[in-house]
This record gives C-alpha cells, structure tokens and sequence, in this order.
C-alpha cells in the first residue's frame, strides 16, 4: 500500500490517472497531454505500474495503459473501515 500512496503523492501521476479514466492510451498519447519528456512520463508510468494503478499490454509495437480501479476500491474499502 505504501506504493500507492508515493504514486498517488504526485501531481503528474494523479493527471495521467484522469487521463486513464477517460480511455486507455499509449505512453505517446499519454505524453503529449504534458509538457516534459517521454522518458519522464516513462518514468511515471513504471511508478504507476509498480503500484498495480496501472496496467500495460503489449499491441504491436505499442504499449496500451489501463487505469487499474481494483487497487483504488481496495484502497477506499480500507479508508471507510477507518471511519467507523
């Protein structure tokens, strides 16, 4: 869980989430929504993927990325516990 949280601590990661809830792209779609480079948004992607917030597939030569809701519900079903 820890790595959840590092992954959801930062801005750049939390906007490629949003990006991810709308569809599923590529690390070049991905890329163009932001003003740094490929090899960063790469970077962010492995964070997101070792967090298990994202997953990949291999299409061709592309990458596909997919937002993992899996992780979020484990992780709210956790929080509401903490409520009570």
């Amino acid at each position: 869980m820890n790595k959840v949280f590092k992954a959801l601590n930062d801005t750049t990661r939390r906007e490629i989430l949003d990006l991810l809830k709308e569809k599923d792209l590529t690390a070049g779609e991905i890329a163009e929504a932001f003003n740094i480079t490929k090899p960063s948004i790469s970077h962010h992607l492995d964070i997101l993927s070792q967090a298990d917030l994202v997953t990949s597939e291999k299409r061709g030569q592309f990458v596909i990325y997919s937002l993992n809701t899996t992780v979020l519900d484990d992780i709210l079903s956790w929080m509401m516990t903490l409520r009570k």
